[in-house]
């Protein structure tokens, strides 16, 4: 995971957020390829390339098909990418996540990773899985 500063381009730490992804990925195929969805920030040559070298499918919102999206009548089609918005504003009932007192960023992240692993483990009890009982 990777802590920076709010001024920094999210396009910039797309190559050190993916090589810090933990999680064990199955090998992608012809047949069954890996995708990755992202926003119109990440519209650029650099953010493809870096994308396509860790072996995903990009998905990235076109920044000149914004007006194009909005004039469409497609209304039963939801964006996904709410996921992201959603889980951020649960991150942010945390007073010391919303507004970050830490000096240094492995305090910040081990607070992060902190409400995290409690919001899940609680949506997990509220959903009534059969591992925490």
């Amino acid at each position: 995971m990777c802590v920076a500063g709010a001024n920094v381009n999210d396009h910039l730490l797309l190559e050190v957020t993916l090589e810090a992804i933990v999680v064990e990925r199955p090998l992608p195929t012809p047949e069954d390829p890996q995708h990755l969805c992202l926003d119109k920030g990440y519209d650029n040559a650099s953010a493809r390339q870096v994308v396509e070298a860790h072996g995903y499918r990009p998905h990235i919102r076109s920044i000149r098909d914004e007006g194009v999206a909005a004039a469409s009548s497609e209304t039963d089609k939801k964006p996904r990418r709410w996921v992201v918005e959603r889980t951020f504003s649960w991150l942010q009932r945390w007073r010391g996540i919303l507004i970050r007192w830490e000096k240094k960023p492995q305090n910040y992240l081990a607070s992060l990773k902190l409400a995290s692993a409690l919001l899940w483990f609680r949506r997990a009890w509220k959903l009534g899985s059969p591992l925490l009982r």
